[in-house]
């Protein structure tokens, strides 16, 4: 893929321990960074089985998808991302605050911070954290300065570091070539908008207005985003979701 097409970093650039999609680790990374412990991520056992949904708290306040990144898919995103601009939005009218991924391997942070810095979960954030400080001094910058904030703001980098560390299964080398990849679905306060937001797009992207009573869990957030990549997938077992949602405790 030439460099005009692929949208990772490069191979230079900074790199992550890759993270895994485990609640446990992901809900003390967000808390240790700032998140109120009234909310927590949680499995999504099943986004086709009504019962299995059931097991997440209502409303979830954002969707976590891991899934394969397939030659299908990345004809998909080239076809979709062909004549789009470089998102450039920023400042306090911006729609939905959006992360251009440049460290290597960290897309599981990236939709964790898109989780948490938009919609409702927002209101989560408890001042005079890493993650407040983080949100407040992002939203005035242009994408390209913010991604250069991430990649210097130590606090960061150290409680990833140490999340990605304690998986389940042995965590990969940061250098590794990793072909899983994280986008984050959340619903906008302000006008219902479901946006799928992923740091190797061209910036982020409208996918319906979902009605006052449905969340990022209801049929057609599901329809419009998670189940879209599952038709993709070509049997490929390797999707996963997590969800913010109210914590059980």
């Amino acid at each position: 893929m030439s460099a005009a097409t692929n949208p990772d970093p490069s191979p230079g650039s900074l790199a992550f321990i890759p993270l895994e999609a485990n609640p446990e680790l992901m809900t003390s990374l967000l808390h240790k960074l700032g998140l109120s412990k009234a909310l927590q991520i949680h499995d999504v056992y099943s986004i086709t089985e009504p019962e299995l949904l059931a097991f997440v708290p209502r409303p979830a306040l954002a969707l976590l998808l891991v899934f394969p990144v397939s030659a299908v898919y990345e004809s998909a995103r080239l076809a979709e991302d062909a004549g789009v601009a470089e998102y450039a939005g920023k400042g306090d009218d911006e729609p939905v605050l959006w992360y251009k991924q440049t460290i290597r391997n960290a897309c599981g942070l990236m939709g964790l911070l898109h989780a948490v810095s938009n919609g409702p979960a927002r209101g989560f954030v408890e001042p005079n954290t890493p993650l407040e400080r983080l949100i407040s001094a992002s939203v005035p910058l242009p994408p390209s300065e913010r991604s250069a904030l991430l990649e210097r703001t130590p606090e960061l980098a150290a409680a990833h570091h140490e999340a990605a560390s304690q998986g389940n299964t042995a965590a990969p080398d940061a250098q590794d070539d990793v072909d899983l990849h994280y986008v984050c679905f959340v619903k906008s306060e302000k006008d219902g908008t479901l946006w799928e937001l992923d740091g190797r797009r061209k910036g982020p992207i409208r996918r319906g207005v979902l009605d006052e009573n449905e969340d990022v869990l209801s049929d057609k957030a599901l329809l419009w985003g998670p189940l879209k990549f599952l038709e993709r997938g070509g049997g490929d077992m390797r999707f996963s979701c997590v969800a913010l949602a109210g914590a059980l405790d």
